[in-house]
Order: C-alpha cells, then structure tokens, then sequence
C-alpha cells in the first residue's frame, strides 16, 4: 500500500511570499521549515507558516497535485488559500 500524501502551501505574511511542497509527514515537514532545517528558498525568505494543505491518499497523488499547483498562476494559489483560511492563520498548531 503506497503511503498518504499531503500538499501544502507555505507564507511568510499575510498575502507575501508562497511556497509550494509535497510530503509524506506534514507535521515533520512543517517543523523542518519553522525550524529552518533544511537550507533553501524557505529558510532565506523566512516562509514558515501554513496556509494550505491537502490529503492525498498517495504520494503519487500528491506529486501530480503539488505540480499541478505550482505550474499555475499565484492567483490561483492564492485562491486556494482565502476561502479555507481567510485570516492567514498559520495552520500549523491545528495539525499537531
């Protein structure tokens, strides 16, 4: 059985820079990015907060989804990310 997959989209601020990624454990990935573990795009710009997320039931899923949202415009992200959150609360401390 293939294991679950969750897409997500990270901020720094309200409406300022996005980041896109796909994971097996949302929870230790998230903590890796607040943490700045993992030198990159994240750690430099300070994008550590969650905005978005979702539940795939593969990894393989999640991938073709992480894809499909990061060949689109940022409207569109931004667009998944308003109805669901439109405090920009970082989801984080909801999924522990």
């Amino acid at each position: 059985m293939e294991k679950q997959g969750y897409v997500y989209i990270l901020f720094n601020k309200r409406k300022g820079t996005l980041y896109t990624g796909v994971t097996s454990n949302l929870i230790k990935r998230v903590y890796e990015h607040k943490n700045k573990l993992t030198p990159g795009f994240t750690s430099t710009y300070g994008v550590d907060k969650l905005g978005y997320y979702e539940v795939h039931t593969s990894i393989t899923s999640a991938i073709e989804r992480e894809k499909q949202i990061k060949s689109g415009s940022r409207t569109k992200k931004l667009d998944l990310i308003e109805p669901t959150n439109p405090e920009w609360k970082d989801l984080y401390d909801s999924i522990l």
